[in-house]
């Protein structure tokens, strides 16, 4: 059996004190979605916890008060379309009932011939980049993190909101520019050395005058480790760039939770909003039969463990926004702007 336990949060609450519940931020979103200078919003976490009903309702509230708002799913298992009833694909499609919001579903891992942000593959450049991203070992996948950012970054959007994978796939893909400039840096490091290889790229491209240069090759990797580094600028300004966790009140979504905080910290990524979903409170159990209600109380009682914990490791630097057990599945617009609603209103995290 496995426990969370966190020696420094059984501290703290040694020396937590009532009066400093006056400092703590609000149980919203509010300040995020108010924000007029955020350009990128990742929404992400465990599978399973609520990640693309979080996101899309964030989406529906943003295009409240943005001029242009772009809902993007890098989760290969999509499921904006589910959320919104609407099909999405790799182009910007805007959502039913809406004149400044569009949904687009795309998987970074994969190549996307047909989507503006892909290499261009067909010339000999293309081809011959193919055979080194295979030889690096995870640069293939940055490679298709970098070719998507590079077209966000050209996208005429106020603001878009990355519905992401689950927690490591994501983590990864974050970490994209550095693993792509680290590459890339060596490469340039023993630039005298690669006669050899530029040799072969050339050969494979066919020779004769139209066969790109040593000049030209290691432009191109300059090029685009210079592209990395603008986008990691970027990730690393929480003015622009911020990324809002989700959980429950479960022991491994907590978990990942801390190892995803402690991630994009690592990496530079502002966060400083966790939506918490699924929870119960107090009130909830009202009128249930007793089968229910036996229920109800076993599933508070685990819930209030990890509520704590969560209260106790973030409540100080966090907006902790508490969403209560939905009745039905959020599917339809309707039910996206109730859940919407919800990310929005002052509610604390239950303490009995």
């Amino acid at each position: 059996k496995f426990e969370f336990s966190c020696p420094w949060c059984e501290t703290m609450g040694e020396f937590y004190d009532a009066e400093e519940e006056e400092d703590l931020l609000a149980p919203t979103l509010n300040e995020l979605i108010g924000s007029d200078s955020l350009q990128w919003i990742f929404v992400g976490g465990k599978g399973g916890v609520g990640k693309t009903t979080t996101a899309c309702s964030l989406a529906f509230k943003l295009s409240k008060v943005r001029k242009s708002v772009l809902l993007l799913s890098t989760d290969p298992a999509h499921n904006i379309s589910d959320a919104y009833c609407q099909k999405f694909s790799n182009k910007p499609t805007l959502v039913n009932g809406f004149d400044n919001l569009w949904g687009m579903e795309i998987d970074p891992s994969k190549n996307n011939p047909d989507v503006a942000f892909s290499l261009n593959r067909g010339d000999g450049f293309g081809k011959a980049m193919q055979e080194m991203i295979h030889s690096l070992p995870g640069v293939d996948e940055a490679m298709g993190m970098a070719e998507l950012m590079q077209s966000v970054q050209t996208m005429e959007y106020d603001v878009i909101v990355f519905d992401t994978a689950p927690t490591g796939h994501t983590l990864r893909l974050l970490g994209f520019p550095e693993l792509l400039e680290n590459a890339l840096g060596k490469l340039n490091s023993v630039r005298g050395k690669l006669g050899g290889i530029m040799n072969m790229f050339t050969g494979m491209m066919g020779g004769g005058a139209g066969a790109p240069s040593e000049d030209d090759i290691l432009g191109k990797f300059a090029e685009m480790q210079n592209m990395a580094a603008r986008i990691r600028s970027i990730f690393r300004d929480p003015a622009k760039c911020t990324f809002v966790c989700v959980c429950i009140p479960e022991f491994l979504s907590v978990y990942e939770t801390e190892r995803l905080v402690q991630e994009l910290s690592r990496h530079g990524i502002d966060t400083s909003n966790i939506v918490v979903n699924h929870v119960l409170f107090p009130h909830d159990h009202e009128e249930l039969d007793n089968v229910c209600s036996r229920f109800y109380r076993t599933r508070r009682t685990m819930q209030k463990k990890y509520l704590g914990q969560i209260k106790d490791l973030y409540c100080e630097d966090f907006h902790i926004v508490p969403i209560p057990t939905q009745d039905e599945e959020v599917r339809g617009l309707e039910l996206l702007q109730r859940f919407a609603a919800l990310l929005t209103t002052e509610r604390e995290l239950p303490a009995d």
